[in-house]
């Protein structure tokens, strides 16, 4: 199995959904994972596992919002298809 150590900020649209899915409401210290680099610089790590890739994604205090964001950006968009379904039915 591949592991991938990755910043929020790279994640693919695929990838941030499954982490927004899997971290609804964010993330208790008990579900960061802590570890430090070569060069001494200390990361906290969320893990996310796909059938083959085990990510580690970098977080800070900007992921909620950022999770949160795109979560409103696709309720947007399907309330926007539900409305655009509706108005296909009355013509």
């Amino acid at each position: 199995m591949k592991r991938v150590i990755v910043d929020y900020k790279k994640l693919n649209p695929e990838i941030l959904s499954l982490l927004a899915q899997t971290y609804p409401d964010g993330f208790d210290d008990e579900e960061l994972i802590r570890f430090q680099n070569s060069s001494g610089e200390v990361y906290y790590c969320a893990e996310l596992r796909t059938a083959d890739v085990v990510y580690l994604v970098k977080v800070n205090r900007n992921l909620d919002q950022t999770i949160k964001q795109f979560l409103s950006e696709d309720e947007d968009d399907n309330f926007e298809r539900d409305i655009d379904d509706l108005e296909s039915v009355e013509d």
